[in-house]
């Protein structure tokens, strides 16, 4: 594909991010994509656009922003900024994030999300975020109950 074809596919994620469109986001991936943020650290396949669907679920005030599209023929990158209350505590997190993306056949091949987890857990967790959550102990809590989300949301979605 080319290189305005795979922005355009990296803009309109994104715009279907901001409309709460998981099936768009979803069908954005490769059947064999693979996925990683420091959260869902190694997702593969149905379980990528499964992970975008429950956020968008679950999200109640989220608010998508998205900037410095960029893109060849066979790579490209984004940042982008995701504003929204935490569930459990009802702080306001902003998740400045920065993406990059691989391309097959007009899909997304890899897709690669960085940003700081200890940062996110002074946002969602106060203080206790501040002092621990750079620990591996926290960070690794703050994964296996995200996944652990995401597998049962999936069995209950019948999702597989």
């Amino acid at each position: 594909m080319s290189a305005e074809q795979n922005r355009e596919l990296i803009q309109n994620f994104y715009t279907a991010f901001q409309n709460k469109d998981g099936e768009t986001m979803a069908s954005s991936y490769a059947s064999d994509a693979a996925f990683h943020d420091p959260v869902f650290e190694d997702l593969k396949g149905v379980a990528i656009g499964a992970m975008w669907k429950m956020l968008l679920e679950r999200s109640t005030d989220l608010k998508i922003e998205f900037s410095d599209v960029q893109a060849d023929e066979t790579s490209g990158s984004a940042k982008w900024v995701a504003t929204y209350p935490f569930s459990k505590t009802g702080r306001t997190i902003v998740n400045r994030i920065q993406a990059k993306f691989t391309f097959e056949n007009g899909k997304i091949k890899t897709h690669k999300d960085s940003f700081s987890l200890w940062k996110w857990a002074r946002m969602a967790l106060g203080a206790s975020g501040l002092f621990l959550g750079w620990s591996g102990a926290v960070q690794g809590k703050i994964r296996k109950e995200a996944q652990g989300g995401l597998k049962l949301w999936m069995k209950r979605k019948r999702i597989s």
